[in-house]
C-alpha cells in the first residue's frame, strides 16, 4: 500500500509539472535575450500614472498593476527585474526611444508608433476635462473655443491626441500628469484634462472643481518595446492576452483598488 501510495503521489506530482508547463510553455532563448538582454529585464513604471502604478508610503517601492505585469513577466522569461521609475509618459517614451528599458506600459498612440512596438491593450483607461465650478463650461463639446486654455502633461496620451484634435483652445504643458491641476490653478487656466481617476483625486483635495460629465477620449494601455525587436513585441501579445484570459489583469486591479479603469477585451483571434 506505502508503494502503491508513492506511485500515485508520484504520478500526480508529474500530472502537475506537466499541466504547468503546457499553460506556460519555454520562452525561445532568442525571445528572452532579446527582450532581457544581459539577463536582467528593465521595465519603466511610469508613477505620474495612478491608474497603473504609485509609490507605496510605507516602503518607498512602486506598486500597481504595472509592476504586477513585469514582475509576472520576468518571472516567466526566468529573469531579474529593474524596475525603473519615471513621472511622466513622456519620460518613459524617451527612455524605450533610447534603449534605456526593455518595456514600458504607455498608451498606444501613432506618433509613439514609429519607435515603439505594441501589445494590444491590457487596460483601457478614460481621459476626462476638469473645470471650475463656476466655469461656464458644462460639457466636453464646449471646450475646444477660441481663448480656452487647457492644462495637459506634457507629452501625455492625452497631450499627443489633443494636439491633433484641438482645433480653437489652447493646450499649456505641466511637466508632468499628476503637476496638471497644480498649473491649471496657478495660472488660472479653464480647463484641466487627464486621467479622471488622477483629476477626481485632484478635485477631492482641492475646493471648487467639478469633472465634465462623460469622457474626452479612451486610452488603451499597453505594454511597449523598441520596435525593432519583433521577437519581444510578437511575446508580449501572447502575454498579454494570457495575462487578460486568465484574469490576472482584473485581479490586479482589485487587489490595487483601481477603479475608471476595465480590463480591456481580448484582441479576436486570428
Amino acid at each position: 500500500m506505502k508503494i502503491t501510495s508513492i506511485f500515485t503521489a508520484l504520478a500526480l506530482a508529474l500530472a502537475s509539472v506537466l499541466s504547468a508547463c503546457s499553460s506556460n510553455p519555454k520562452v525561445p532563448a532568442a525571445t528572452v535575450s532579446e527582450l532581457a538582454p544581459g539577463g536582467t529585464l528593465r521595465a519603466a513604471i511610469n508613477l505620474g500614472n495612478p491608474i497603473l502604478a504609485t509609490r507605496d508610503p510605507a516602503t518607498g517601492q512602486a506598486r500597481g498593476v504595472s509592476v504586477d505585469l513585469s514582475r509576472e513577466l520576468a518571472q516567466r522569461l526566468g529573469v531579474k527585474l529593474e524596475l525603473i521609475t519615471f513621472t511622466s509618459a513622456g519620460q518613459v517614451v524617451e527612455a524605450v526611444k533610447e534603449a534605456k528599458v526593455d518595456i514600458a506600459f504607455v498608451a498606444i498612440d501613432p506618433v509613439r508608433g514609429a519607435d515603439i512596438g505594441y501589445s494590444a491593450a491590457y487596460v483601457v483607461i478614460e481621459g476626462a476635462y476638469m473645470v471650475r465650478n463656476n466655469s461656464p463650461i458644462q460639457r466636453n463639446e464646449e471646450v475646444d473655443r477660441p481663448g480656452i486654455r487647457i492644462a495637459v502633461g506634457l507629452g501625455s496620451a492625452y497631450d499627443l491626441f489633443l494636439k491633433r484634435e484641438i482645433k480653437a483652445a489652447t493646450l499649456v504643458r505641466a511637466p508632468t500628469s499628476p503637476a496638471v491641476t497644480d498649473l491649471f490653478m496657478a495660472q488660472n487656466l479653464d480647463v484641466a484634462a487627464g486621467v479622471k481617476q488622477q483629476l477626481q483625486m485632484d478635485a477631492q483635495r482641492t475646493p471648487g472643481l467639478r469633472l465634465l460629465d462623460g469622457r474626452f477620449m479612451v486610452i488603451n494601455q499597453a505594454i511597449g518595446t523598441p520596435k525593432a525587436r519583433t521577437a519581444s513585441i510578437a511575446y508580449l501579445r501572447e502575454f498579454v492576452e494570457d495575462m487578460k484570459a486568465s484574469g490576472f489583469v482584473g485581479a490586479a486591479l482589485k487587489r490595487h483598488g483601481i477603479e475608471g479603469a476595465a480590463v480591456a477585451e481580448l484582441a479576436p483571434k486570428k
